[in-house]
Formats: structure tokens, sequence, C-alpha cells
């Protein structure tokens, strides 16, 4: 820091430019010409707050006023300047505080900061100056520094005095208007009066009117009233006395007393007041505040109350709970009786109207002479009704009321009615009086506070008994729901077991149901098993427990369950699904399933039973008669395809299956045309697993469409492997597709992607007769698509199923294979054999190649030769061979011929 001018000029310009300040620039103009003297990037001056934070009063940065901002000092050289030292670092500050971030904002090399303190000491703020070069300091710049902090220093402290004169000043008019409008607004009455018989008003505020019913002139010099002569005529003396005590003590005084208002009616009045006196100690005048607090003495009266009532109580739920109630608030309220009850159970919300009638029963009622007995009675006849309408009322009898169970007449009543948190009535509580009370605002009061807990007890109860219903009851049928079944279960195979006897359980599931929630809704199809489970229910011994699991299944539990007594159960059962039930102009005929398990023939616990009834209706639904008792063979048939599904899903995985080939013969020249891929599974531990066994349950249990593309692929994996050997398979392979798969919309993309590398013209698809009948119209859009992308295509099982001829016509399959059921028997059945005739025919006058299945002799051979059957399969011809033993026997390298064959 270089000095520009010479010690005087610096000192005349600092007095210049501050002799321009104000209060509001004084700040501004000082950093700025300190700035300019001193030749400094930045000058700031602050307070600090009792926070031990700095707030700048003005900042000067670079030649220009910067905003003002706070820090905290903790870690700033700041920090030092308020403990009242003078802190320069001519270079390297920022170095020696890395944490103020200010100085890095500022590039800050040099600091010098002085202490601004007021006349007493106290700190009051800071003047700083920074340099981005190196601080060199003369004596003028001490000099001019130590100046402009004794100015600033002054300024704050003219500026906190004017504050504080301010915010006093500002107070004392605050205080002045909120007194006057305390006194104006307050509900009560301020007051001066002369120390005389008469208290003689001299003023009196605005509350006058309202406390007693005159107006402020009619009190004001006593011109229409005096005040003293309102006061009740037995508290004037005690009054006179409290007043007088004040005075002669020099002390307030504060006394209660009552206090008759313009309309007559007496208030009970507090006054709080004192005495002034003149120069000579003789009372000048009386002053003090006057309110009403008639409702703060029956509040506390019915606090009073209410607190004894709820000690009194020690039982806080139940019957004992209302028994307490109603007995401590006839003591307490001074009545002769009195009673709670609640509406019905039965009453529904439609019931709980204003406008209907309102059963109650009586659940606690207390007479001068005891416990009365419970009754039940119509609200709207009784002479409580208009409890229906209003929350809370009282009334007179004439004549005299005689209630139920009390033996004396009663001429008033008070009651409220018990609301639920909804506003939905619950109940009602009333108190009875021989005769009528002098006023009704106490008893209301306690009612009114007491009955919130009553109302509370009452939709607790109502409450616990709609969560049973929801946790125990079905909501669609009202029969026990499958919580409330497995806890029947349990407590009657315990009562089975205490009595030795047995215990049936009884499954019923509905037959297709689910086709009329599809066809008709899930409206109707609920009204249906209401409908159905109010027969069923109706049907039942007593001794017997029906309760709805799920959906369309129903449990029977049915003690001492003799064999005698389980079939006429199942007999009672099924005639009654069996009638037919009329709803909306439908007639529905169900048939129903049932499976048997019977405790402990079939299981010991309640779970087993329940695993073996289960059981049984599986099997149940598998069988015509619909009935079936369980067995162990059951249970193992169970395990195992349980067992199977999970070993059957890890081989299509791990792809453990293998394909083998069965070749398809030209019955007219006896070569092979192609093969029928035929897949096959053995099991590390089972060992061979017939076809017939995992295929229906891949597609039970949903693994058909992983094992079909598993079959895919392996295929083509097989026919290209046979390609690089230079071996042919001529015609087409033949891969059966399931029903689970047609269903796709894009099966033809899905196939191609798993047979991508081979010609489409290599593969033949088929399926069933009645899988293509599942869904005809997309069965005719699917297999286009199939036929478009190449794919041969040809019906199974010709014959099993139910086609019709004119959808036949449509389906873009190329052969008809003719189910072996009718081969088998072709040569002793003329049956079979004109069966077949006829799909021969048939397929001859589409275009339709036929393929027999199942040949098993040269008769039959010949046979459907003859009738002009085109291609046969079967073991005559030859069993399904592994791949590399197919090849072996029936495939040779390609030639010219096999190849347009293939085409």
């Amino acid at each position: 820091m270089q000095a520009r001018v010479t010690a005087e000029a610096a000192f005349r310009l600092l007095a210049d430019g501050m002799s321009q300040a104000t209060g509001e620039n004084f700040f501004s103009i000082l950093v700025k010409k300190l700035a300019e003297i001193l030749d400094v990037d930045h000058v700031l001056v602050a307070r600090v707050g009792e926070d031990h934070r700095a707030y700048t009063l003005a900042v000067w940065s670079r030649g220009e006023p910067a905003p003002n901002l706070s820090y905290d000092l903790a870690g700033t050289p700041c920090e030092t300047v308020v403990d009242q030292a003078v802190c320069l670092y001519p270079e390297g500050v920022q170095h020696r505080f890395p944490e103020d971030e200010l100085l890095s904002q500022l590039g800050a090399e040099g600091y010098l900061g002085l202490p601004l303190n007021a006349q007493d000491g106290r700190a009051l703020g800071l003047l700083a100056v920074l340099s981005s070069s190196p601080m060199r300091l003369a004596g003028l710049e001490s000099e001019v520094l130590h100046i402009a902090a004794a100015q600033a220093s002054a300024q704050i402290e003219r500026s906190q005095a004017n504050l504080a004169l301010q915010r006093s000043e500002a107070v004392a008019r605050e205080s002045e208007r909120r007194l006057e409008t305390l006194l104006n607004h307050l509900p009560g009455m301020a007051y001066r009066c002369l120390n005389d018989a008469d208290w003689t008003m001299l003023v009196v505020s605005q509350g006058a009117e309202t406390l007693t019913g005159y107006a402020r002139e009619a009190l004001l010099h006593s011109r229409e009233v005096s005040y003293a002569a309102l006061i009740h005529p037995l508290d004037r003396a005690r009054v006179q006395a409290a007043v007088e005590e004040g005075v002669a003590t020099c002390s307030p005084f504060r006394v209660v007393y009552r206090l008759r208002t313009a309309s007559g009616q007496w208030r009970w009045m507090l006054e709080q007041g004192q005495a002034l006196y003149d120069t000579e100690d003789e009372v000048k005048v009386l002053e003090g505040f006057i309110s009403d607090i008639t409702e703060q003495h029956e509040a506390q009266r019915v606090q009073d109350a209410v607190a004894r009532v709820a000690a009194a109580i020690t039982t806080r739920i139940g019957d004992g709970y209302f028994h307490q109630l109603v007995r401590h608030l006839v003591e307490i309220l001074e009545a002769d009786a009195g009673f709670i009850a609640t509406f019905s159970q039965d009453a529904s919300p439609r019931q709980k109207r204003a406008t209907a009638p309102r059963h109650l029963t009586t659940v606690s009622a207390v007479g001068g002479d005891g416990r009365l007995e419970a009754h039940a009675f119509d609200l709207s006849t009784s002479p409580f009704a208009t409890l229906m309408t209003t929350p809370e009322c009282a009334g007179q009898a004439d004549p005299p009321l005689r209630w139920a169970g009390l033996a004396e007449d009663h001429a008033a009543w008070i009651g409220r009615r018990l609301d639920s948190t909804c506003g939905e009535p619950e109940g009602i509580i009333v108190v009875l009086y021989r005769k009528p009370p002098e006023t009704n605002g106490f008893a209301s009061s306690v009612l009114r506070i007491l009955s919130s807990g009553a109302a509370a007890e009452v939709e607790r109860r109502h409450d616990h008994r709609r969560m049973r219903q929801l946790a125990y009851f079905d909501g669609t049928t009202g029969l026990a729901n499958r919580v409330r079944f497995m806890e029947d279960l349990a407590t009657m195979r315990d009562t089975a077991e205490r009595d030795l006897k047995p215990l049936g359980l009884l499954l019923l599931d509905i037959r297709r149901f689910k086709e009329i929630n599809d066809l008709h809704g899930h409206q109707l199809g609920d009204r249906l098993l209401a409908t159905l489970a109010g027969r069923l229910q109706r049907s039942v011994a007593p001794n017997e427990t029906l309760s709805r699991l799920s959906g369309d299944e129903f449990a029977l539990l049915v003690p001492e369950a003799t064999p005698e007594r389980i079939e006429q159960c199942v007999a009672r059962m099924r005639e009654v699904i069996a009638r037919p039930i009329h709803l909306e102009h439908h007639a529905f005929s169900l048939r129903v399933s049932i499976g048997l398990a019977g405790y402990p023939r079939d299981a010991r616990t309640p779970g087993e039973l329940f695993k073996a009834a289960s059981i049984a209706l599986y099997h149940a639904k598998r069988e015509d008669d619909g009935v079936c008792p369980f067995s162990v063979s059951m249970h193992r048939a169970l395990e195992r395809r349980q067992q199977m599904t999970e070993r059957l899903g890890e081989a299509i995985r791990e792809d453990r299956l293998a394909l083998h080939y069965q070749p398809q013969i030209d019955l007219r020249t006896g070569r092979l045309t192609g093969a029928e891929a035929l897949c096959r599974w053995q099991d590390a531990t089972w060992g061979w697993v017939s076809p017939g066994e995992f295929i229906p349950l891949a597609e039970e249990r949903g693994l058909i469409r992983a094992l079909g593309d598993r079959v895919l692929e392996q295929a083509t994996r097989q026919l290209l492997g046979w390609g690089e050997q230079k071996l042919t398979l001529p015609g087409r392979l033949s891969l059966n597709i399931s029903a689970q798969q047609f269903a796709d919309p894009h099966l033809a993309e899905h196939i191609q992607r798993l047979t991508a590398g081979l010609s489409a013209s290599a593969i033949a698809l088929e399926l069933t007769e009645s899988d293509f009948m599942r869904d005809p119209e997309q069965a005719v859009t699917i297999t286009r698509a199939l036929r478009r992308a190449g794919f041969s295509l040809a019906i199974d099982d010709f014959g099993t199923g139910y086609s019709s001829l004119a959808y036949l016509r449509r389906f873009a399959a190329q052969a008809l294979k003719i189910d072996m059921s009718f081969v088998r028997h072709m040569l002793e059945s003329r049956h079979d054999r004109t069966i077949i005739n006829t799909i021969i025919a048939m397929a001859q006058a589409l275009g339709m190649k036929t393929v027999a299945e199942g040949v098993e002799t040269a008769a039959q051979a010949e046979a459907l030769a003859e009738m002009g059957c085109d291609e046969a399969q079967g073991y005559w011809f030859g069993r399904p061979l592994a791949a590399q033993a197919f090849a072996e026997e029936w495939l040779g390298p390609a030639t010219p011929t096999d190849s347009e064959e293939a085409k």
C-alpha cells in the first residue's frame, strides 16, 4: 500500500467526504473514501451480532460498492479484531486462514482490521481493508484508519441509540393502544369509582353493557342505577369487607359475588381492584376490572363431576363400564334413574336413518332402588323420540312418565344421542327426574362430556362385531370363510379325539362355474353362489358346519361321521345343488365334485385331513360321477406327479430329453416318405418314463410350451447334423404341436426362429383335431400363416374329434392322420372300417393325403392300401429309434430323386 497523498490532503479528503454523509449513506461513503485515500482493493465495515457473526454495513470492492453479506467469525482474521485488537497481516493472509472463504473470494493477500468499540468498551463491529498485493503501511494509513474507526464506532452507537429510542417509543405507544383496546374489548368492565356507599362510577369501559345489561351512561354517576345496588344482598357485606381490607393495607383486593343484570338474571362476578391515594394518603378513587365468571363456575362444577365419575369407574370396557357409568351419573346429577340403550344388532344403515323406527335394547339401567332389568323398545314411539333428530334434548312429562321397571313416575328427563365417529347413531343415554331440576345446563354439560366415552365404547363393541364378521365370514354368501373353517376344523377334530368319534370332511367344487362367470358376469355369478349357499345352509344338520373356502369351493364338516351319515350328506348335497336355480330369466343346473376324507381313518391332524380331502377332490373332478373318497394311493400318485413335474422341468431346462424317430412309409411303393419325431425321457432314478404320463402332465402344469420349444430345437439340430453327414430324410420330419402352443397367434414367427438355418419344407407340424376345433377361426388364421411360412400341416388323431367339414375345407392342412383306435380293429369291426373309408374319401375330395397310425400287421397295411390310404406308420414298418440307430437303418446319402421328393 503506497500513500499517494500527503497526510493533510488525506485527512481533508476524509473530512470532506464524511461531511456529505448522512445516517443512511454514512458507511457507504466511508468505505469508498477509505478505498480512494488508501489505494486498497477492498474495504468493509461490519457490526458483530450476538451469534458471533459479522454483518456488513457497507462493502467497497474493486472500485465499486458490493452487496452486504454475513459470515461466521470463527477461523477468520476478523475474529481477532473483534477481541479488541488491531490485526495486521501484510501478506499471506489466505495461507494463515485457509477456512475463510471470503478471503479466497476477494483474492486478498494483505489484511488490516481495526475494532469498533462503544464508549463503554463494548464491541460494536470491525473495519477491515484488504489488498490483493502485499500491504506496506506508513503512519498516514494507520492514522486515517483510526480516525475512520472512531467515526464508524460513533455512527453505529448513534444508530443503536436511535433505534432503541424508536423501539421504546413504539412500545409505549403500542402499550397505550393495547391497553385501550383491551379495556374496551375484554369480556368485562374496567372502572374508576368513588369509595362511597353507591360506588359511584366515574369511568366505565365499553364492556359495561355486556356485563350488566345497562348502558354506560346509566351507570356513570349513578344516573339510572348505582352499581352497588346490583350486588346480591347476601354478598354486599362480604364485598364491602374485602374492599375495606385492601384500602387499610394498601394492597389490591379480589372478591367474587353475584350481580343482578338488567334482564333479572343472577351472574357470578370476579372483581379485582385497588385504591388510589392522594398526597395526604387519603383514598382518592377505586379502580379495577370486573369479569363475568358464571361459565367458569359451571365449567369447574362440570369438571369436578366428570372427574368424580371417571375416578369412580374401574372397568373401562364392556357391560361393567356401562353399569358403573349410569350409576355414578344418576348420583352426580342428582337424578332418580338413568339408562343406556343401543340399537339392535340387526338394524341396517337404512333403518338407522333419522326418519326410520329405532329398535333399541337397554344395556344398563339404574333406578332409585338399584339395578333395573334390560328391555327392548322402539325409539320412535317412546318419550325420547326427539333424540332421533336432535343430538341432545330435555323433556317434561305431562302426565308424569312411568318407564319400564321403575316403581315411581318421573316428570322430566335429559338425554343425549350416542353417535359414532362417522356420525351414525349408536344408542342413547338418559337420566330421569321425579321433579324437574332448576336448570338443565349442568346435567347437559356432564352428559355431553361423558357420552363421548359411552359412544366410543358402543362403537367399539359394534366394530368388534363387524371386524369379526369380516374376519370370519364370507361377504358374498354369509357363510364362514376359510379362516373360520380352519378354526372350526381344529376344534371339531379335538372334540372328535376327546369323544372317540369320527369326523368327516366334504370338499365341494361347483363344476364349470367359471363358464357362468365368463358368460354372465361376476355379479350374476355372486348372486348364484349366494342363492346356492343359502340352499346348502338350510340343508345341513344342526351340528354340521358349512363354509365357503374360495370361489366355487365349499366345505362341510360332519361330526360322528359314520359311513351311512356321510352317504346321506353326499346325497343331500348333490340333490340340493342339482335343483335348478332361476336368475334373470336363466335356469342354471349345476353339478358338483365332492372329495371325502375322515378322521381318524385318513388323517390324524386338521392339516392332514384337509390335505386328504383336497387330494380326493382333485380326483373327483376327473371322474364322471364326481364323488371320490380319499385313499392312500391317491396321495402317492399326487406325490409322484409333483416329483415328476419338478424332474420334468429340470430335464427340459437342462435339455435331457431325447427324440426318437418312427418311419412313415408309402403304402404303394413301400419306400420311406418321412418320419415322426417322438419325445422320450429317461430319468436317472425312474428310468424310462412313458410319454403317455409326462406329456399330459406337461400340458397340465404349464410345461408343454417349453417342451415343444426343446423338441423343435433338437429336431432342427438333428436334421442339420444329418445334412452335414450327407444323410437325408426323404419327405418331411413330423413334429407334434400342443394346443397351448397353437394358441399363440405368432406361432409361425416363433417356429421360424427356433428352426433357423433349416428349410421350412423339411418340417411337418401335427395338431390334433380337437385342438383345431377349440377356436376354429383362430386355427384358420394360424394354419394359413404357417403354410405361408412354408411348413406342412397335418391333422393328427383324425376321427376322434368333432371337426366341421366347412372348417376342414378352410384349414390349410395337407394331410389327415387316421387315429390308431380305428386301425387297430378295422379288420374285425365293420364300423371302424367304414370310418376309415369315409376319412380317406373325404381327404381325397379335399385334395389331402392320408396317413394311418398304429399299423402293426401286414393285413392292416394291405387293407389300408386297398382303401386308398397314402401312407402309414406303426410297429409293422418300424419302431421309434434313437437318431443314430434310425440313420443307420433308414437313411442314406442324398440323391437327386430324394431332393426332388423333399421339395
